[in-house]
């Protein structure tokens, strides 16, 4: 058990002694252009709230800012403005171009990193790059839409807005004294070779909850007479202060968070000192903040004059008591003493990891803590409208099946811009590295998934918030059962109840699958797109014509490792308690039934004994079925399913054991594909897989090959070789084609905005490494193979899980020409000394060279690289 000051305050927290996670970073980095604000017909939610609104109209589900924080409820929040006397609005959240204004689909345009952060947000810093020329926000939106779908982004180090370093680098640093006692720090640093004026902000606001008729309590802001400190008070969370150093010395500015309906509708009527009261008084010199210094948003407003290579510093605190003495040696000692416990919780972390590898961890598990947002989203009151404002339209269609869904909690999100609302499967790659620092959180949030305010009452997990009913990969089983493992080793007990919980819900979940996604009752499974968005020759996701019917490798293989994910965990509750034995008897029976029908079936299988490899198949009215010979991660997805059992566990569960060997006795047609199942008790370990030996090598002599998935930097999604041999298949007069593509898509199919079509992918590489390890485990040393293939290079499975992990390792840790792969080679990036230190997490990967794509900041599942380098000890 560690004993470190950290690990004591998530003690705390946990048995409810101090809240020491009640304020976080839980704030968003955008709630604009969100489906929850979209009241629109056609849910178009990019215009129905678009960026030009976000500073004037009241927000109905959440709030936004810059490297902010808030209570767990988000009654209060705190965030940062600024002004540089160019732009023509305060930088008060960042900017990004809309789903139909980039190039390549919506794509955040600032620079901000998440430095640091222990488990419990004790101590947090996060940095921003803010340009002292004009924020180029119309540049960014016409030089992107002109560019086209075959061009890269145009970002904004593009538009010149950093060149000469005329740039300041603004760093935010919380360290809580108690957990209701924020010490803030604020430093300001001019890059550039003038002296330039920066406007600083620190604003605090109520998110509004009095502007919808459900609620009329007024929560409201002033000035402390005594302490001139902004009082800030609640009727639910109570009273707080927010004071600054030298306070008197600055102006207090004021507002309230209700809607300009002036500015946005033409019309009269709200407050007299609306949303944007601040930012009209500051940039335009307007009489628009309350005098009173009284509302529901309120700021010290710091100017500023830097001069080049200075650093300006601005402290406040956030606490629960009415100012005393703040900025006393308290202050700098709860600074320093926070920032001594982050470095000695994170030590242990990966101790035989290099200096960089342990960097980039720390990073990696920053983005990832930042990245735990207050989430609020009543489906039904959004589908009703709101008593004090116009109703919305009729015959709304989106998540309308989904009126049970109550979010109101904090949400591990994908990404805190681009993905600003949590995704089921993303989520369960997310709790691996989280159970590292903060097990309890990781098991609660798959506990959460389950609930009846979330979990559909047909047993369905809800996707994600533009479409509930959509169908996410079942991996919840798999990270439930990972973070049992995690934290059993941590702690040294093992959860039960945890394990049990969840397990009576997943029961659910799996019922609803086989009823819902298999159409034939063969055992042979449909899904969707699941989460692979445009890997196949078409939409999997929309209905084919004609009669077809699509039999889908992917969707039978992630049924095969859920059985087995099942059958594992089921076992682990029959040792401590009989009944649970019946179960293990289902789901292994279950998985032989798959596993035959995927890979045996005469006629009828998805595995392709010519090419050594499984594909999915589209099945004609008439029964013809045509094999979609795209060699994808659809085809590798089938080595997921695997799973090796102790023979000790066996031998303490009779009644499975028993029923087990009948039906390997009874049924051998359903087992010949599966290599040395043994209850006999002559193994030390048995091996459940839908590939045996043989079938492995063949499609591994793929997998390992660099002209095929294997890249510099990890797996690619789809195979090189359809680089100059693409895939293509005429159906009802229309050509499709998948061609290997590396980089950003260059079709629209499914949205666009992402690409599983040649590019890297963190979470499917991370099961990869997982399930080698498993064959490994069973297989032992002896099992070798050429890694790469062709190089002669014979390799354990063990050893070519350690290769692949050094190769996704790659793409952050610096070469020795000191380049990180995901910067995509940009001198700035890479050799900068006031850029290069920080490596960026992005949604997916160049499958040639490494580069960074996708969503910029989504450190969630691409975190999962800490776990690999606390595995691998790169």
């Amino acid at each position: 058990m560690r004993g470190d000051a950290e690990q004591q305050r998530l003690e705390e927290d946990r048995d409810g002694t101090a809240r020491w996670k009640w304020w976080g970073p839980y704030l968003s980095a955008r709630q604009w252009g969100t489906v929850r604000e979209d009241y629109s017909q056609g849910g178009a939610a990019w215009d129905y709230f678009p960026h030009d609104h976000a500073r004037s109209r009241a927000y109905r589900w959440g709030e936004d800012g810059l490297g902010g924080i808030c209570d767990r409820w988000q009654h209060l929040c705190f965030g940062l403005a600024l002004w540089n006397e160019h732009d023509p609005i305060l930088k008060e959240r960042l900017y990004g171009l809309t789903n139909s204004e980039g190039n390549h689909g919506e794509d955040v345009k600032e620079y901000w990193w998440a430095l640091d952060s222990t488990p419990t947000h004790s101590w947090m810093q996060w940095l921003y790059k803010y340009p002292q020329r004009e924020f180029p926000y119309g540049e960014l939106v016409s030089e992107n839409r002109e560019r086209g779908i075959s061009l890269p982004e145009w970002e904004l180090v593009d538009t010149g807005a950093f060149d000469e370093d005329r740039y300041f680098d603004v760093l935010v640093t919380y360290a809580k004294a108690a957990p209701d006692d924020i010490c803030i720090t604020i430093e300001a640093t001019n890059r550039g070779p003038d002296p330039a004026p920066l406007h600083v902000l620190p604003t605090m606001w109520f998110r509004n909850t009095w502007a919808w008729g459900r609620d009329q309590r007024q929560p409201w802001l002033e000035v402390d007479p005594d302490s001139q400190a902004i009082k800030a008070v609640h009727g639910l969370l109570g009273t707080r202060w927010l004071a600054s150093e030298g306070a008197g010395q600055e102006e207090i500015v004021a507002c309230d968070n209700d809607t300009n309906m002036q500015r946005l509708y033409g019309t009269n009527g709200g407050s007299a000192f609306p949303k944007d009261g601040i930012n009209d008084h500051v940039v335009h010199g307007a009489a628009t903040v309350n005098p009173d210094r009284t509302g529901t948003k309120a700021a010290f407003w710091h100017r500023l004059t830097i001069a080049p290579g200075a650093t300006e510093t601005l402290r406040l605190r956030l606490t629960d008591t009415e100012p005393d003495d703040p900025f006393g040696a308290s202050f700098a000692t709860t600074v320093a003493s926070r920032r001594a416990d982050a470095d000695e919780f994170y030590a242990e972390l990966a101790p035989e990891a290099s200096p960089m590898a342990k960097d980039v961890q720390r990073r990696a598990m920053a983005g990832l803590l930042w990245a735990k947002k207050h989430y609020r989203y009543d489906v039904k009151q959004w589908l009703e409208g709101d008593p004090a404002q116009p109703a919305p339209p009729q015959g709304r269609g989106r998540n309308k099946h989904w009126s049970h869904l109550y979010n109101a909690d904090i949400i591990s999100m994908p990404d805190e811009w681009e993905y600003p609302w949590y995704a089921a499967w993303d989520l369960a790659f997310h709790m691996i590295p989280l159970a590292l620092v903060d097990a309890e959180f990781a098991k609660d949030q798959l506990l959460l998934f389950t609930r009846e305010w979330f979990m559909h009452p047909n047993g369905q997990l809800p996707a994600y918030e533009w479409a509930f009913e959509d169908v996410n990969p079942p991996v919840h089983a798999w990270a439930t059962w990972r973070v049992f493992k995690i934290d059993a080793v941590q702690s040294g007990t093992k959860d039960w109840d945890f394990l049990e919980r969840i397990f009576h819900k997943l029961l659910m979940n799996f019922a609803w699958w086989v009823n819902r996604k298999d159409a034939e009752g063969n055992n042979l499974f449909e899904g969707g797109f699941l989460g692979l968005d445009n890997i196949g020759l078409f939409d999997r996701s929309r209905p084919l014509p004609n009669g077809h019917t699509l039999e889908q490798s992917d969707a039978t293989s992630w049924m095969a490792m859920y059985c087995l994910n099942m059958l594992a965990i089921a076992s682990e509750l029959a040792l401590h308690d009989s009944t649970y034995e019946d179960v293990c008897t289902k789901f292994f029976e279950h998985f032989l039934t798959i596993g035959s029908a995927a890979t045996v079936r005469d006629g009828e299988s998805l595995w392709d004994e010519e090419d050594g490899f499984f594909y999915d198949v589209l099945v004609a009215e008439d029964g013809t079925r045509i094999p979609l010979k795209v060699r994808s991660w659809v085809g590798l997805i089938p080595l997921f399913a695997v799973e090796t059992f102790e023979g000790k566990v066996l031998e303490r569960l009779p009644e499975f054991r028993k029923r087990a060997e009948w039906f390997v006795r009874k049924r051998p047609e359903q087992c010949k594909n599966f290599h040395a199942i043994d209850f006999g008790g002559k193994r030390e370990r048995h091996f459940l897989s839908l590939v045996g030996p043989n079938k492995l090598r063949r499609i591994l002599a793929r997998m390992l090959d660099e002209d095929e998935f294997l890249s510099p930097h990890g797996l690619r999604s789809v195979s090189k070789v359809h680089e100059g041999n693409p895939v293509r298949l005429e159906l009802d007069g229309e050509v499709h084609e998948v061609r290997y593509q590396p980089g950003d898509s260059d079709t629209h199919l499914f949205g666009g905005n992402s690409n599983w079509r040649g590019p890297i992918w963190f979470p499917l590489n991370y099961l990869m490494i997982e399930s080698l390890q498993k064959f490994h485990h069973y297989l032992g040393d002896d099992f070798k193979v050429e890694f790469p293939t062709g190089s002669g290079v014979q390799m354990n499975l063990w050893e070519v899980s350690v290769q692949l992990s050094h190769r996704l390792i790659s793409l952050f840790v610096p070469d020795e020409e000191g380049r990180r792969a995901s910067n995509g080679r940009r001198d700035l990036f890479d050799f900068d000394p006031n850029w290069k230190d920080h490596p960026t997490f992005y949604e997916f990967f160049h499958g040639d060279d490494g580069k960074g794509l996708g969503a910029s900041h989504q450190t969630g599942w691409t975190a999962l690289v800490a776990k690999l380098i606390r595995q691998s000890g790169h």
